[in-house]
């Protein structure tokens, strides 16, 4: 049998951050200014630093004991990892919120007062870091892009800590990302920024990708909205043909879709027989509760997340329990890696 060679540390880690069979169902709530204007607008008054403090907080204490590792951000996320169940493990965000550069470039940054090994020093089990990118864009930018992802990538591995990198795709030229232009484009997209950041000069170790397809234009789901860019058996296929690129665990991040379109489309994935290791979701699970906070405090909040949050949670980890395998299926099983 052929044998990967990994690290024990990163080994190690990577079962923290998953359930017991191996399987990544993971909580994101590293969400940052965006969070902060969503509760200023639900308010129809300024929000706080404080807000979000309090609301990341909360999420974690509700929601972690459901989670198989959580998502935090070293910025206003920290107080939150005291929240946090015990047997949950927590990953910090390395990068900058937005992007900096000319229009399309969307070129990214770190958070300059922190290194991969502050943040594990804050308590980090995994570091991830978010990037914007167009495969199709001009040489020089995805060049300036690519040595971003091997620095990291270097620190991780010189710390012995995984590394989830999310490479969310774009194109300018084809406007706004939710339009039907786009998703023409979206799965060979998506299909490319899995082969290209599978290499192992990036030193990645999960990859946390979007779906190949959006769901609000694939005809014959419940998702569908009216205008078709995929039928059914061609969403299928693009979710097989994404998978089969992967030669990394994958893990699927929600976008902002509803939790119910959201577990529809992992159906999906699974009915394709794409291999996937799990989730790392954030708004399908507590966006909803963004209103209440923002109306009517925290302990309606802490209510809200009770029900709603955990049923949310709860569906999106049935659906991953019936169709996700282990993170090291994509090597072959645990038994094909030599710990080292």
């Amino acid at each position: 049998m052929m044998t990967v060679k990994m690290s024990r540390g990163k080994f190690a880690a990577l079962n923290a951050c998953a359930n017991e069979q191996g399987v990544i169902a993971a909580l994101a709530v590293d969400h940052r200014l965006n969070l902060l204007q969503a509760i200023a607008d639900a308010r129809r008054a300024d929000a706080t630093i404080r807000d979000l403090h309090v609301f990341k907080a909360t999420v974690a204490s509700v929601l972690s004991p459901h989670a198989s590792a959580l998502l935090l951000d070293p910025e206003y996320g920290l107080e939150a990892i005291a929240s946090c169940a015990p047997t949950t493990a927590v990953m910090l965000a390395y990068e900058k919120s937005g992007y900096t550069g000319e229009a399309g470039d969307r070129l990214p940054d770190l958070l300059p007062e922190w290194s991969a090994r502050r943040l594990i020093e804050a308590g980090a089990r995994a570091i991830k870091v978010l990037l914007y990118y167009n495969p199709r864009d001009h040489a020089h930018i995805n060049a300036r892009k690519q040595a971003y992802v091997e620095r990291v990538g270097a620190e991780c591995l010189a710390l012995d800590v995984p590394f989830f990198l999310e490479p969310l795709v774009y194109d300018h030229t084809l406007g706004y990302s939710q339009e039907l232009a786009f998703a023409r484009q979206k799965p060979a997209y998506v299909t490319s920024v899995i082969e290209e950041f599978g290499q192992p000069r990036y030193g990645v170790d999960v990859l946390k990708v979007e779906l190949p397809v959006n769901p609000a234009f694939v005809s014959g789901t419940r998702a569908f909205t009216g205008e078709t860019a995929y039928t059914r058996q061609q969403a299928l296929e693009y979710l097989r043909s994404a998978a089969s690129a992967a030669t990394l665990p994958l893990i699927y991040l929600s976008a902002g879709i509803s939790d119910t379109t959201f577990c529809e489309m992992l159906e999906l994935v699974a009915e394709a027989g794409a291999r996937f290791s799990g989730v790392l979701s954030g708004r399908a699970t507590w966006q909803g509760a963004i209103p209440i906070y923002a109306r009517q405090g925290q302990q309606a909040l802490e209510d809200w997340l009770a029900e709603h949050g955990v049923q949310n949670i709860q569906a999106i980890n049935r659906v991953v329990t019936v169709g996700a395998t282990g993170w090291w299926d994509v090597y072959g099983g645990r038994a094909a890696i030599e710990l080292v």
